[in-house]
């Protein structure tokens, strides 16, 4: 999320605003979104993505590349990235 954020070059507070967070707590209640020390409910994550720009899976993916990878995805028209799916899982099924 924090990279996503950063990449918008936009403030934590931007970000809570947008999602209806009151101005005086959204830079803090980010904040702990992104540390981890809280997690937002599914509601809230849905629209963090939706703010974003981003799939609400890569707010809940553990690992960099896969990240990635969905924002990529995410990115392509809906014929390409089934074209590129089904590639890699005809791939995947070869080895």
């Amino acid at each position: 999320m924090r990279a996503q954020r950063e990449a918008l070059q936009w403030s934590q507070e931007k970000v809570g605003v947008l999602i209806g967070i009151d101005e005086s707590s959204s830079r803090a209640r980010i904040s702990r979104y992104e540390l981890g020390t809280h997690e937002p409910p599914v509601k809230t994550a849905r629209q963090i993505a939706e703010v974003l720009n981003v799939p609400l899976a890569y707010l809940y993916c553990e690992d960099d590349e896969i990240a990635e990878l969905l924002l990529v995805l995410f990115k392509l028209s809906y014929p390409l990235r089934h074209q590129i799916v089904a590639s890699w899982i005809n791939q995947a099924n070869e080895i």
